[in-house]
């Protein structure tokens, strides 16, 4: 089982990101999760491989983007307009089978490493 994550890194308040997170198997959905320090993580968005219904956390609608490329079987989340509360480390995760609700962490079967997003003020 792999699962990759990738594309963190060092960017200006209002600049944009995009990670990309690879899964090698059959899959249900993919999500993309946050850990800010100090906090716990939390939910960032979900997109349902078969059909692409997308799903995101307040905080992020107008701003993130999650898509998918079936042929290279990767997700990719596009965030613009960065701010410093963006600041985490941003993990997918990978959910085999319908499981509700989306946004718990208990849903997904796999999480990749995680990739640290730094905003700068």
């Amino acid at each position: 089982v792999q699962l990759q994550a990738f594309g963190g890194g060092l960017v200006q308040a209002g600049d944009s990101l995009r990670l990309s997170c690879e899964a090698h198997f059959g899959l249900y959905r993919i999500g993309w999760f946050r850990q800010a320090p100090g906090m716990e993580r939390e939910f960032v968005a979900v997109i349902t491989w078969r059909t692409g219904a997308k799903n995101y956390a307040d905080s992020v609608k107008g701003r993130f983007t999650i898509s998918r490329d079936g042929v290279k079987n990767t997700a990719y989340l596009q965030m613009n307009n960065l701010n410093p509360e963006d600041t985490a480390v941003y993990y997918c995760a990978a959910g085999t089978s319908y499981s509700e609700p989306y946004s718990l962490m208990s849903s997904y079967n796999y999480w990749g490493q995680g990739t640290l997003v730094t905003v700068s003020s």
